[in-house]
Formats: C-alpha cells, sequence, structure tokens
C-alpha cells in the first residue's frame, strides 16, 4: 500500500493504530458489571470476561513462550473461544482462527503454512475427539509436531508433550488477526488483517447500523469464520456490547434467543435466514422483534426471500451482505429502494473503491465485469504466500476479488457470478446466478445450485442441483423460469434432486465438490422427452 493512501485513512480517522484489547479494556473500566457474553444460558460481565482472559493468557505464555506467534483457536462458538481470543491478544500472539469444521487435510496446510506456537481446542466431541483430528493433521505436516492444549472453562490444559515446529516464524507487527478463506476450490489462504483494517470495518459498520454498548449482538456462525471473527467477537469487543453465541444451530432456539436476549444486530449465512423464515413462531410479537438489522450474506440472497422476509419480519431491515474474508463489504442501507434490496448487494462502506476490471485492463467506475477494490478495511496480504497477494494485485493497490459484478451510476453493486462458476456452453460464458434466483423463487424448492455437466458436444450444459420439498419435474421447473422472466439461454438442461450441499462454513456451496460428486456417481439419468430445451433435457433423482 502507498504511503499516502494510508496517511489518507489515517487522516479520515479510519486508521487509529489502537488496539482491540485497548478498547476493550476502556469499555471494562467504564462498566466492568455489564453484560459482555451469554454462551450456552451462562452470562459473563465484561469485568469476568476480561479476568478469565488474563489468567488463560499467564498460561498461553508458559505454554508457548513470549515470541510473537500464531496462536490457531480450534473451538465451537461458546465462551471458550472468547476467553482464548482474548488470552491470545494479551499474551501478545496473533489468533490464528479457522473453523472448527476445518476438514483435516486444510487443518495440516494451515499448521504448515503458519507453524503455529500452540493449538487450542476441546477434548470432547462425537466419535473422534476433535484433539485426535488436530494431532493426526499436526502428525502428517511437513513442519512436525505442533503443541495442543485444551480449553476448558476459560482454563488450558497440555494435551500431549508439548513441542514446536522445526522452522519457525515470528509474525510481523502489520498482522493482528489471521484468518482462512472458505477454501471452495482449494487449500485455505491465510488472510492477513491489521488492527487498522478491521477497526474500519467494525468502526463503519457501528456507524451505518447505529451500533453501540446498548445493541446486543446475535452471532450463530462460527466464530471460526471471518463473519463471526469480525462482525460477532471483534464487533462487540470494539463497541462494548453483549454478543449472544449459539453454537450448535437450530432456527427455533435461535428465534427464543433473540427475543430473550433483545438481540438488535446479526449477520449470517442465507441458509440461516432460510430457516428462521420456514421456523414456527406463536408467539404474539413478530419474528426477530428487536432485531433491526440483519445482514445476509456468504451465498446469493434470492429476491424472493427478501421480500418474504419484509413482510414476515416487519421490525428487522433484511440487506444482502457482500464481503469477503479479505475484506470490502458492501451492503443496503435503509434508503434503499426496495428494488435496490431485492437485485443488489447494496454500496460499499465509506473509503472502499470499487472498480470494474475489463478485459482490457482498464478500470470503470461504474460497468459489467470483474470487481476489484482497495480501501481502509481491505487486508495486507496473505500469511507467508507474498506471490498469491501479488497475482491478485491489479494498478495502484486494486485487489482482485474474483466476482463477477455490475456497478450502476448510483455505486449499488450486483454481483453476476464468479469467475470460476462460469458454465461455457457452445464457447458461451453463462453466469449460474439468474438461473439460481428464478428456480430459488419456486415455493418448494430449499436450496439450488448450477452448475455446467460435462457434455461432449457443447463443452457444458446447464444443470440445476435442487434441494426440494417434494420431488419436481424438469417440465415443471421450466414453465416457473419462463414464469420468472429467465431468458431462455439460462434455462437449465439438467434437474438433479439432492437432500443437502456441501458448504463452507460461511454458507457458500462447494460448487466444485458437487459436481466433481454427482459427475463421478454417474447416475442413470430419465430422458424427458420434446421440449423447446432439446432432445438432452434430463431428469435425476
Amino acid at each position: 500500500m502507498s504511503d499516502n493512501r494510508a496517511e489518507c485513512y489515517r487522516r479520515a480517522g479510519w486508521w487509529t493504530g489502537r488496539r482491540l484489547i485497548d478498547r476493550f479494556e476502556a469499555h471494562v473500566g467504564e462498566g466492568p458489571d455489564q453484560l459482555a457474553l451469554v454462551s450456552d444460558g451462562a452470562a459473563m460481565s465484561r469485568r469476568e470476561l476480561w479476568h478469565a482472559a488474563g489468567a488463560a493468557a499467564e498460561q498461553i505464555r508458559s505454554l508457548a513462550g513470549t515470541a510473537r506467534r500464531p496462536v490457531v483457536i480450534l473451538l465451537p462458538n461458546c465462551a471458550d473461544w472468547m476467553v482464548m481470543f482474548l488470552a491470545v491478544l494479551r499474551a501478545g500472539h496473533v489468533p490464528a482462527t479457522p473453523p472448527v469444521t476445518t476438514p483435516e487435510a486444510h487443518l495440516r496446510h494451515i499448521f504448515e503454512l503458519t507453524r503455529p506456537a500452540l493449538v487450542v481446542c476441546n477434548g470432547q466431541g462425537s466419535g473422534n475427539r476433535p484433539a485426535d483430528a488436530v494431532r493426526r493433521a499436526a502428525a502428517a505436516a511437513a513442519c512436525g509436531p505442533v503443541s495442543l492444549a485444551v480449553a476448558e472453562g476459560g482454563r488450558l490444559a497440555p494435551d500431549g508433550p508439548l513441542s514446536s515446529p522445526a522452522v519457525a516464524y515470528n509474525v510481523p507487527e502489520s498482522t493482528a488477526h489471521l484468518m482462512f478463506t472458505s477454501s471452495t476450490t482449494g487449500p485455505p489462504k491465510a488472510v492477513s488483517h491489521s488492527e487498522d483494517s478491521l477497526a474500519a470495518l467494525n468502526m463503519q459498520f457501528a456507524e451505518r447500523f447505529d451500533l453501540n454498548q446498548h445493541t446486543p449482538v446475535f452471532m450463530p456462525s462460527p466464530l471460526g469464520h471471518s463473519v463471526g471473527a469480525i462482525h460477532g467477537c471483534r464487533l462487540s469487543l470494539f463497541v462494548g456490547a453483549p454478543l449472544i453465541l449459539q453454537d450448535e444451530w437450530d432456527a427455533q432456539a435461535a428465534l427464543e434467543l433473540v427475543a430473550r436476549h433483545g438481540a438488535e444486530f446479526t449477520a449470517a449465512a442465507t441458509p440461516f435466514l432460510l430457516d428462521l423464515a420456514d421456523a414456527r413462531w406463536e408467539a404474539g410479537e413478530p419474528k426477530l422483534a428487536s432485531m433491526r438489522s440483519f445482514l445476509c450474506g456468504g451465498a446469493q440472497v434470492p429476491p424472493a426471500l427478501i421480500r418474504r422476509c419484509r413482510a414476515e419480519m416487519p421490525n428487522t431491515f433484511v440487506t444482502p451482505l457482500w464481503g469477503m474474508t479479505e475484506g470490502g463489504l458492501t451492503t443496503c442501507v435503509r434508503a434503499s429502494t426496495e428494488c435496490q434490496v431485492e437485485t443488489t448487494v447494496g454500496v460499499g462502506l465509506p473509503g472502499l473503491e470499487l472498480r470494474i476490471l475489463e478485459a482490457d485492463g482498464v478500470l470503470h467506475y461504474a460497468g459489467s465485469g470483474e470487481l476489484v477494490m482497495r480501501g481502509p478495511g481491505v487486508f495486507n496480504g496473505y500469511y507467508r504466500q507474498p506471490e498469491l497477494y501479488a497475482a491478485d494485485m491489479v494498478g495502484d493497490g486494486w485487489f482482485r476479488t474474483g466476482d463477477l459484478a455490475r456497478i450502476d451510476a448510483d455505486g449499488y453493486v450486483s454481483i453476476t457470478g464468479r469467475l470460476k462458476d462460469l458454465i461455457i456452453r457452445g464457447a458461451v460464458n453463462i453466469s449460474p446466478v439468474e438461473t439460481e434466483n428464478a428456480i430459488a423463487a419456486h415455493p418448494e424448492v430449499v436450496g439450488v445450485a448450477v452448475i455446467g455437466w460435462p457434455d461432449v458436444r457443447l463443452g457444458e450444459r446447464i444443470c440445476a442441483v435442487v434441494h426440494a420439498r417434494i420431488p419436481l419435474d424438469l417440465d415443471e421447473v421450466l414453465a416457473f423460469c419462463a414464469e420468472q422472466g429467465l431468458p431462455r439461454r439460462c434455462w437449465p438442461e439438467r434437474l438433479v434432486h439432492v437432500d443437502g450441499f456441501p458448504r463452507t462454513a460461511a454458507g457458500k456451496i462447494r460448487k466444485q465438490q458437487l459436481r466433481d460428486e454427482l459427475v463421478a456417481a454417474g447416475e442413470p439419468a430419465e430422458t424427458t422427452p420434446g421440449s423447446s430445451a432439446g432432445p438432452d433435457r434430463e431428469t435425476v433423482r
């Protein structure tokens, strides 16, 4: 980043250099007995959370030493996650926070990449203990063994002998937190954020959605994912608001938690919102009556779902949220029109510059193409992978998001697909987004993913993979697409029914995994004859 832009961010007040732990310590001093955390029915005040983190920080120093190293936190949404996160900061180390559901192969990659001083996990679980999964991943990692500790009740206990990778690296001061990409197509990358980039996001969200110490934050998203880490953990500590955690997702329990604690803000993936809309609610007040803002991201938010929530959750402003672990972030605002909320992902946070990169390498303020960004809340690199960072940068500090988008004259962004998700049918690029939105509006469809199905003649054909309440026929789906005004070139030619989708912690469907599994299965197809879609149309159940 150029010195001029960094100085601009400082002058604008987005970069102050103030650490998150200093902000929270100030909140502790101002109101030590104020509620800080609710998890699994138990509550902690600010003072209790701060003191528990202080005690755990001493343990971390004794187990991991004092050199500034990554400490991996692999815990579910619970009080221990928050205690250990604060403890790592107070111990002078750097939290590295992958989702607790990270596959072993990806854990192995993360260990090799970060060479952690310590891995903190829990010792309970169904089947294999999480500690065993971590141990297996560490044993197979090229970096050698890592030290493991089990967290319980705010305390740490070594699990096995303490050891250290053969070669370890101290983390630069410019890295305050390591998060990991969702990995829909490959191994996760370690995203490096500074105190300033994360504080800028928290500050700007607090201003846009009027958040303060009196607006409880509800967080069902995994704290190990960027949504939970930035808009749950860090945001609550930043503004001093109570954080209401939910570990295992249950829509009915979520409605009750929000009502019981008067939660006013959340950010969660699209499947969470759909489950809440489907959940029974017989109280005298509307669903999510206290919730003023629901930011919905991770996967495309169907316009039909937003319209439904507007009617069923009248107190709640539901807006699409676009962003990446690398930063950025756009949302609609209360002044946005209904059409803008339904068809765009909103406008960028203050200071976030968004441009369209066209094939000729020229950047445009408006138009269609690949979305690029730079701003005070954008990350500063991929940890120990500078070549990947360099490959994604163009011009004067612009980061290539890999998303295809359209920016209109008012600065509103519409995501039209991913570069890697494009279906190439007969040498024509087709984005799956329009097809997915049309099919998602069907009242019996729970979820949908549109993928390219291998075809000898055309290269790929459009395949709709649906999770539906009842079996659907391809002809019925095509008729519905026609009613929705979907262009004929986007109609699916194959329909596959599934009981669910492989997803990332952010709720994104792992399309490559889904495609590979379905193609490898080679299920026999029931051919549906005769229609304008051509003779190759198939239905698979």
